[in-house]
């Protein structure tokens, strides 16, 4: 992040962020407790897979939530009464994913079906989901999930030959969202979990450390003189 020396400029990857020194700090102490959590994920087996995910989520969802406010600009980013609504935002997003994960024996014990309230906590869960993506990503891919989503529900039916769908009720489009391998704390958020997520540890930890620099350095001295050089090192 900035050092807070200089606002970032136009065009700069950190331009339109929060860098308020308090935000800055909560940010540090919740990127340092997401590491630790995911450390102990990966080499402990405490959580099931299922939360595993679901506190990836939550927490990367933290950080997005502070760094990023609803539109990347420079009044909105040092907007104190936009960072509170963002705040109780958050505590309304990964409340609900949390309570519903949690809500999943329930679910299955009524023959998988949800309640009015589940059905309310999932939908939030998506639209948590949809709305951190565009926030970080811009709206390119939030506009495609929502296109794929509705055409699951809606407008699938509508279409005629190959593209026709019969579709899904809403229960069945919600309950398939959050629970099960194809789902949003399925098999793609267990690759984020652990290869993805601690190959960006790692190479932090590289960065930070020197060890990088080291390793580069020691490549040099044993192959640098060598057709192909440090590379084969």
């Amino acid at each position: 992040m900035n050092d807070g020396s200089t606002p970032p400029q136009a065009g700069s990857l950190e331009f339109g962020l929060r860098q308020q020194p308090w935000v800055r700090h909560g940010v540090y102490w919740i990127g340092a407790a997401v590491a630790v959590l995911h450390l102990l994920m990966n080499f402990t087996t405490l959580f099931s897979t299922q939360w595993q995910s679901t506190l990836h989520f939550v927490g990367l969802g933290m950080l997005a939530i502070l760094l990023y406010p609803a539109v990347r600009s420079a009044g909105m980013a040092g907007s104190r009464a936009w960072l509170v609504f963002d705040l109780l935002l958050g505590i309304v997003f990964f409340g609900a994913t949390l309570w519903i994960v949690g809500a999943e024996d329930g679910i299955y014990a009524r023959g998988v079906h949800m309640s009015d309230w589940e059905k309310v906590l999932a939908l939030v869960t998506i639209v948590a989901a949809i709305e951190l993506t565009r926030r970080t990503t811009g709206p390119v891919i939030p506009v495609l999930i929502v296109l794929a989503l509705t055409y699951v529900v809606g407008w699938g039916g509508w279409l005629d030959n190959v593209f026709k769908f019969a579709g899904l009720s809403s229960e069945t489009l919600l309950f398939r969202s959050i629970y099960g391998d194809d789902a949003l704390f399925g098999s793609i958020a267990q690759i984020s979990v652990s290869f993805v997520f601690m190959f960006i540890l790692f190479g932090a930890f590289l960065v930070r450390s020197g060890a990088g620099d080291f390793v580069v350095a020691m490549a040099r001295v044993v192959a640098g003189r060598v057709v192909g050089g440090p590379g084969l090192v």
